[in-house]
């Protein structure tokens, strides 16, 4: 049916945790292919996009043309040289992270796979093959075992296995069928067995992979309004310092200091002086926050969205799948009077040995781990009759031959089980009864035990099912209570079941009987009290909710309605990873701080190091503020000029990695940040800038 078809191999892949995407190249591969853009990027209408960059590459064409005009003075190409190479480091941070968001385009672009569809016309009665770039939004396709989809739509019929590796990196097959929240398919993945109908939603050119290619590029990022708002505050303060180096050389003059601020050396004080290292950083910072979403196989739509789910105060899970496990398991074996838990326990594992379903396994896994009974094998076991769990009758069960006598176990709903009773002439087990009752009215799901031996068939107890939290959540809540966000539970339960899985899983709040109204009007009440709301959703129903929600998480398996209204899409499906997305969001906001406190903070020493070497020629009393005891005037204004540019180097693996995110509060977080970046920018500069003095020293 095609005329090729995609591998499943782990170059093929978007990146997982721990894993680059699509074997992106890394190290000094990625360095090298960065290298060419940066000098791409010296185009002045790219460079004009970074106010404060464009000041520096003016710069570095000034001092270039005044050492032109001496060329014989080693100091003004030595400033030039490495005002160049200021620049070029600032292009070349923004480079190496767009890098990466292309190797990942790559890797998504061999996914892409040309196919030839088999369209259903006439009705559906007649079946053609065109290529899938020719389908439209409409048209209705069949896949069936070994076909690839040819382009992103729901499934209208039937329900296939299907192999999305070439999406997730996920090499087990999804289910996608007709009729529910799992009917969404995507162009590029292959049909493992069965046949479905498709009906197409996206023109070739949009699908979901083509959309992905688009955002992870880099080149096409746009400016989120914090790194808007920070540019404008940057290039702000570059004016400020424009205006007050212009200044400097009339009133150097006056003082009889007109040779030591020549227009080369102003031009380097001003260099200094404005905030190139996160000017040059900037870019970067926010590329990088979408490429470790990309990375942990979550697309965000835009850098709008990464940024919001740094600020969310309010976080919205669904309790089935996310908060709890989604399958009801055994929780407690309750005896009736005159009936041990061991005894119990034994009957319930014994009845569950035929019972394939996940509550039956799930009731040996409490009898053999919670209780202590060894593990049976139905095989070891002779004169046994199984009588496997079917839908019909509701139980399972076995008959055992003990000496002659048949013991008969079984274990079901409450009703079938009572009803075995009764046919088998027990009595009726009021105690059984009210203990299922009470279970049932909590929102879990009873099971009795009943057996009928030489004493008479009785039941035994009650096993009580429920829907299990998952492990660490209670944990994981309160982490997230400590970074301020607070958490709310949706779900379709009672009021009765919902509180109990609130109060076990240790979430702030909870909405029952949950309806698509209740949803939106929930988070409509939020951001009305100005909170940022994050929810995740899967259904047609979800869509409204994630279209209102600040951070909306459409999961991959979902409908094509609900990745439509989200600004992410999980492609792992896995609802609980709104709060990595909400960690990866809040390290982008607090690298941009870091960094941006680290370079407003590095320009003191740069005072230090250049105004004693202007004005103390003129002013001898200002050598007191050479407290670095820098070897001579133009030593030190070089030190502070490579100092500057190397820098932006140094701090370019912490710009794409992330500064460590801890919950904290915004007090603690701000007192850490003064301490580690506004202390280190105090003391880093001083230091570097007299090593680099020291060593050109020597050279001179």
């Amino acid at each position: 049916m095609t005329t090729t078809t995609p591998t499943a191999d782990p170059a093929s892949a978007p990146a997982g945790p721990d894993r680059p995407a699509g074997g992106a190249p890394t190290g000094l591969t990625t360095l090298a292919a960065a290298v060419p853009e940066a000098f791409r990027k010296l185009s002045p209408r790219a460079m004009a996009k970074a106010p404060v960059m464009f000041v520096v590459l003016v710069g570095s064409v000034a001092t270039t043309l005044l050492a032109l005009t001496d060329p014989g003075d080693p100091f003004g190409w030595a400033v030039a040289g490495w005002l160049w190479l200021t620049v070029l480091f600032g292009n070349l941070a923004e480079a190496v992270a767009e890098g990466r968001g292309r190797a990942q385009a790559a890797s998504l672009r061999r996914t892409r796979t040309d196919t030839v569809a088999r369209r259903l016309a006439a009705g559906g009665r007649v079946e053609e093959r065109v290529p899938g770039t020719g389908l439209t939004v409409g048209d209705l396709v069949v896949c069936e075992t070994g076909d690839v989809i040819p382009g992103d739509g729901d499934v209208v019929e039937g329900v296939a296995s299907v192999d999305e590796s070439a999406i997730t990196g996920e090499s087990a097959p999804v289910i996608r069928e007709s009729g529910g929240d799992r009917s969404a398919v995507t162009g590029g993945t292959r049909v493992l067995s069965d046949r479905i109908v498709v009906r197409i939603t996206a023109r070739p050119g949009e699908t979901f992979i083509d959309r992905m290619i688009g955002l992870v590029e880099g080149a096409a990022r746009r400016k989120t309004p914090n790194e808007v708002a920070l540019t404008i505050l940057l290039a702000a303060l570059t004016v400020v310092f424009l205006l007050a180096v212009v200044t400097l050389r009339p009133f150097a003059v006056f003082a009889g200091a007109g040779e030591q601020t020549s227009l080369l050396v102003l031009t380097a004080l001003l260099v200094c002086l404005i905030p190139t290292t996160i000017g040059a950083l900037l870019s970067a910072i926010g590329i990088a926050g979408m490429d470790r979403l990309v990375r942990r196989n979550v697309l965000a739509m835009s850098g709008r969205a990464v940024e919001a789910a740094g600020d969310v105060s309010t976080l919205l899970l669904d309790k089935t799948g996310t908060i709890t496990h989604g399958n009801r398991m055994a929780a407690a074996f309750l005896p009736v009077r005159g009936v041990t838990v061991e005894e119990l326990a034994a009957a319930a594992q014994l009845s569950s040995l035929a019972d394939e379903t996940p509550e039956g396994r799930s009731v040996l896994r409490l009898a053999e781990d919670g209780h202590g009974l060894p593990a049976r094998d139905r095989d070891a076991i002779p004169g046994a009759d199984w009588v496997p769990f079917s839908a019909g009758t509701r139980l399972s069960g076995v008959d055992l031959d003990e000496a002659g006598t048949v013991r008969r176990i079984r274990k079901g709903a409450a009703a079938s089980v009572a009803r075995w009773v009764r046919d088998h002439g027990g009595p009726e087990a009021v105690a059984a009864d009210r203990t299922a009752d009470r279970i049932a009215a909590a929102g879990g799901t009873p099971l009795q035990v009943a057996v009928r031996d030489a004493e008479g068939a009785r039941v035994l107890g009650v096993i009580h099912l429920k829907d299990t939290v998952k492990d660490g959540m209670r944990e994981r809540f309160a982490e997230l209570r400590r970074m301020g966000i607070r958490t709310v539970m949706i779900t379709g339960d009672n009021q009765l079941t919902a509180r109990a899985i609130a109060e076990e899983a240790g979430v702030d709040d909870f909405l029952a009987e949950a309806t698509p109204e209740d949803k939106l009007a929930l988070i409509r009440r939020e951001q009305a009290e100005g909170r940022l709301v994050a929810m995740a959703g899967d259904g047609t129903n979800d869509a409204p909710a994630l279209a209102q929600a600040d951070v909306g998480v459409a999961m991959n398996t979902g409908t094509a309605a609900a990745k439509e209204a989200g600004n992410m899409v999980d492609l792992d499906s896995d609802p609980t990873k709104l709060i990595e997305i909400v960690e990866i969001g809040k390290q982008l906001l607090i690298t941009r701080g870091a960094l941006t406190t680290f370079s407003l903070a590095n320009d003191v020493a740069k005072y230090f190091a250049i105004i004693p070497a202007l004005f103390t020629a003129a002013y001898p009393q200002l050598d007191r503020l050479n407290i670095m005891g820098l070897a001579s005037p133009h030593t030190a204004i070089l030190a502070a000029v490579i100092f500057n540019a190397l820098v932006i180097v140094a701090l370019v693996p912490l710009a794409l990695r992330g500064v460590r995110y801890r919950p904290l509060g915004a007090d603690a977080l701000l007192r850490r940040n003064l301490a580690v970046y506004g202390l280190g920018g105090l003391v880093v500069p001083f230091l570097g800038i007299k090593a680099i003095d020291w060593l050109l020293a020597l050279l001179v």
